[in-house]
């Protein structure tokens, strides 16, 4: 009896572990695609997060460094909270002021997906 005790206890500790492990190794991450308005990907684009729309308006404590789009478009931000957040994307004259400005609430433990566009406000 006391082994049967003991293997389970040492089978509920590893299974812990193990989603514990899990935990760690699946953030809430946020992977951004900047395009222009013609939906062609936009390289070298400057790509900032914000918590709230005072520091978005502001431009202030953004909630990691910002990040410029790779070959693809592409920027991820990760170990982020599950919330919605606020976005710049700039590159030159060109910005998402008017539109994609805020994010849904992201999925916990997911590698959310969005796409920006950019436009020059015309």
């Amino acid at each position: 009896m006391k082994k049967y005790i003991l293997s389970t206890l040492v089978i509920c500790l590893l299974v812990g572990l193990q989603q514990k492990s899990q935990a760690q190794l699946f953030k809430t991450k946020l992977q951004i695609t900047v395009v222009d308005k013609l939906g062609n990907v936009v390289q070298d684009a400057q790509v900032a997060l914000y918590k709230n729309k005072s520091d978005y308006e502001k431009e202030v404590n953004p909630v990691q460094a910002f990040k410029l789009s790779d070959g693809k478009g592409k920027v991820t931000f990760k170990n982020l909270e599950t919330k919605a957040y606020y976005v710049i994307v700039r590159k030159g004259d060109l910005d998402n002021f008017g539109g994609g400005e805020k994010t849904s609430v992201l999925e916990e433990k997911k590698n959310n997906k969005s796409t920006i566009v950019i436009t020059d406000g015309l």
